[in-house]
């Protein structure tokens, strides 16, 4: 869910903060080194046009062996790739919208905090040796991505070994377009334009779990692996539903609905696609295949 955004963004508040923090805002699915994934695949068929579905993982360490002979059938046959975003890597796009919608340097972070807050976000810079200074242009909602992946970042993940960055390399290399269902403006948007109360939630709710991250990814990782998505769907979107309803409306039901509605568009058309999304969006009772369920469209699992 919402992990090229996550690296992206942290790529381009580095460069605007004059490269004071060294994190990540990768997304939230890891996979252990020298494992091996058989992650779901799922197939959908429109008169004329097949879609693949595959649930993604954003960032991996080097080496790690996540392609199954299942998955690479599926991407030869495939005409075109179509990702979240497709320019998350371009720091020249990404900068100046961090800029206009991650930094207050008008209204300082300390300001915004409660006592509580910026005694626990203190502590946890502390833990993850982050001088609280670095963090005061931000916005509450950048500063909640930062906290609740820099420990991902610390523990030696890599974001530059996400599926989405090598699928897009080997389209682009075989002369196949790469296509966004988003751009990164509509993404940052989903967080920035929130309510002050919901941002200042999401913030406290990373607070809260950044300590939690890297021994709850690894759950999520194992399940990820194993294709097992009742484990996915409850660690990655049960508990966002049910504390933080509000962003988890934004982030993942209403724009699984948007998806869905672009790809029975697509299977109007001609020829095989492959959609690379993140795994969140492709489990439970509000995903992709759920809301192309009442379009009349069936997704089936490989």
């Amino acid at each position: 869910m919402f992990a090229p955004l996550r690296r992206a963004l942290a790529r381009a508040a580095m460069l605007a903060l004059g490269g004071a923090l060294g994190l990540s805002l990768t997304a939230a699915c890891l996979i252990p080194e020298n494992a091996f994934a058989e992650p779901a695949l799922w197939k959908v068929e429109g008169p004329q046009a097949t879609v693949y579905l595959f649930g993604t993982v954003h960032v991996l360490k080097p080496g790690v062996v996540w392609r199954s002979d299942k998955i690479d059938a599926a991407l030869k046959a495939s005409d075109s790739l179509w990702l979240e975003v497709t320019n998350a890597d371009d720091q020249a796009a990404m900068q100046p919208l961090v800029v206009k919608y991650g930094l207050d340097t008008a209204h300082p972070l300390s300001t915004k905090l409660d006592p509580k807050t910026k005694a626990d976000l203190d502590a946890l810079l502390g833990r993850l040796g982050v001088p609280p200074a670095q963090l005061e242009p931000m916005r509450p909602w950048l500063v909640g991505l930062s906290v609740s992946l820099l420990p991902l970042v610390k523990a030696g993940y890599d974001p530059n070994s996400g599926v989405e960055h090598i699928l897009k390399t080997e389209f682009v290399k075989a002369g196949k377009p790469v296509q966004g269902l988003e751009t990164a403006e509509q993404q940052i948007r989903y967080l920035a334009e929130t309510s002050p109360e919901t941002e200042m939630d999401f913030l406290r709710s990373s607070i809260d779990e950044a300590d939690k991250t890297v021994a709850t990814i690894d759950q999520l990782v194992a399940a990820w692996a194993a294709g097992d998505e009742a484990t996915v769907e409850r660690v990655m979107n049960s508990d966002l539903q049910l504390k933080y309803p509000v962003i988890y409306q934004r982030l993942i039901a209403e724009r699984n609905t948007r998806f869905a509605a672009e790809i029975a568009e697509l299977l109007k058309g001609r020829g095989v696609i492959f959609i690379a999304i993140g795994a969140g969006h492709l489990v439970g009772p509000d995903s992709v295949q759920a809301d192309l369920a009442k379009l009349g469209v069936k997704a089936v699992r490989q």
